[in-house]
């Protein structure tokens, strides 16, 4: 009888725990990184390169799909966007380019702005689950008083049969953002209008 009541009682627990698990909040620290290759174009000249988050807020979904669900999914902007500062340097320095944060007179310019960035529940069926994620990036290339503006979209469905913890969060979100630079600075349009 007494064994049986400690049963229930760890039981009753576990349960406790799981729940309690699903309800609690991911704050994500990202860390995108692009890996393609990118158009030699530049031979020094000085860019003013700036990454800015245009987002409408900085929770991104929920774990549970639930839009009043306690388990948010957070990317803060003062986290996010030095990183994708750095690989817009990065990219540019890569592409022949000097790149700078301080605007001048007549220096061309590139601005990589983080328009959207998503976690939804996808379709569920019986013991899976599925995550739908979006992650949309702008690349605006100012020089001469041409403007060029792209917009880069990466999205990833992933299927899984336990809710993705917060390293498979972070890992996901990183290979999302990390596609989405590379489709950006692949662009040929980018580095010609800044060599321009």
């Amino acid at each position: 009888m007494l064994r049986r009541h400690f049963l229930r009682a760890g039981a009753a627990m576990l349960a406790g725990a799981m729940l309690a698990g699903c309800a609690s909040p991911h704050y994500l620290q990202l860390n995108p990184q692009r890996s393609a290759d990118v158009p030699s174009t530049g031979s020094g000249q000085s860019i003013t390169v700036m990454a800015v988050d245009d987002r409408d807020g900085e929770v991104i979904g929920t774990r549970t799909g639930s839009a009043m669900s306690t388990a948010t999914i957070t990317v803060s902007a003062h986290e996010l966007i030095p990183h994708l500062q750095r690989e817009a340097e990065r990219a540019v320095s890569d592409m022949g380019f000097s790149p700078t944060t301080q605007a001048a007179d007549g220096q061309p310019s590139l601005t990589l702005t983080l328009l959207h960035l998503g976690y939804e529940r996808g379709e569920s069926r019986p013991v899976i689950d599925e995550a739908r994620l979006e992650a949309v990036l702008e690349a605006r290339v100012v020089n001469r008083g041409n403007t060029y503006t792209g917009t880069y979209t990466s999205r990833r469905t992933q299927s899984f049969a336990v809710r993705p913890d917060r390293d498979t969060n972070t890992r996901m979100l990183n290979d999302l953002l990390s596609d989405a630079l590379d489709r950006a600075f692949r662009d040929p349009e980018l580095g010609q209008l800044l060599a321009r």
